[in-house]
């Protein structure tokens, strides 16, 4: 299979977070992926540690404020981007690119100086896509606004947000009312 073209930069959907068109960088100096993400911590839910977290900033035109949980979580050790090691807790979430419904793994960081809440690494591109750094946003500019996501997600979701059906039903009166 021909691997798709790529560019700098593009816009990807992250369905389970009912998140769209967030900003990603693609780089191929990183190896995984990272998600910006602030307020981290384990909780204990019906007995069971799970991992609580907000992801983006209230800056970010996305950003509602609300908690995010994961049955569904690791631990890794990652280099920054200043080179140093560190621990960071990891989910595996879908993500929307190119149409196409990619179970991926990112580790939450904390990237609030950064230019892109999303970096997209080589252990996701490699075998999928080559990247052409004088482009940018081909994903998004190929994106049909027709009802795309609907049947994309194919496994059970390991991620939650209890105010996703609330977030989903007031961006689609919002659309109604148009």
């Amino acid at each position: 299979m021909p691997h798709k073209i790529i560019g700098r930069k593009d816009r990807i959907d992250l369905p389970e977070f009912n998140l769209n068109n967030l900003d990603a960088k693609i780089d191929t100096g990183a190896y995984g992926c990272a998600i910006h993400c602030h307020h981290i911590e384990l909780v204990l839910r019906d007995g069971k540690e799970i991992l609580r977290f907000k992801l983006l900033d209230p800056s970010h035109p996305e950003y509602e404020g609300d908690y995010y949980y994961s049955h569904s979580f690791g631990i890794k050790k990652v280099k920054n981007t200043s080179g140093v090691s560190e621990e960071r807790f990891t989910i595996k979430t879908q993500m929307i690119v190119f149409g196409k419904s990619y179970r991926t793994v990112f580790s939450l960081a904390d990237r609030e100086n950064m230019k892109y809440p999303v970096l997209i690494g080589r252990k996701f591109l490699t075998k999928k896509f080559l990247v052409d750094v004088a482009l940018k946003d081909l994903s998004f500019q190929n994106k049909t606004h027709n009802h795309e996501h609907r049947s994309l997600i194919e496994k059970p979701s390991t991620v939650f947000n209890p105010k996703i059906n609330r977030s989903h039903q007031r961006k689609r009166a919002s659309r109604e009312g148009d």
